[in-house]
């Protein structure tokens, strides 16, 4: 039933974790039923941030859920990939120690794993 591509636990940094997860969507119903699918696993649903983004035939969807701009970081390399009807989920699991500017670094090196494993990077 379940179309999710979970990467799982992709890179640590200063105690951070972060996942990825990847699944087809064409409409928001669709991102929410993802996003239900994911937090239906206790770990995911206990994530600090669970951000993503998709292109859909309506247009651009994006959410940080608390992760101020993480959302456009996603969208921006969904956009420059050319995925459309799909959506990128990155996790974050907070380890204790602000990363700055670095957490825009980790959800570009998600992303980048996502869009590798579903062969749009090369």
């Amino acid at each position: 039933m379940s179309q999710l591509t979970r990467l799982g636990v992709i890179l640590t940094d200063r105690g951070s974790k972060y996942a990825v997860t990847g699944a087809p969507a064409t409409s928001r119903a669709e991102v929410d039923a993802v996003l239900a699918e994911l937090k239906a696993d206790r770990a995911y649903a206990k994530a600090t941030h669970n951000t993503w983004a998709a292109m859909l035939p309506t247009g651009a969807l994006k959410a940080d859920d608390g992760e101020s701009g993480a959302g456009m970081v996603i969208l921006r390399m969904i956009e420059r990939a050319g995925l459309e009807n799909h959506v990128i989920v990155v996790t974050r699991w907070y380890g204790g120690k602000k990363l700055g500017g670095d957490r825009f670094r980790r959800v570009q090196d998600a992303t980048r794993a996502c869009l590798d494993h579903i062969g749009l990077l090369t």
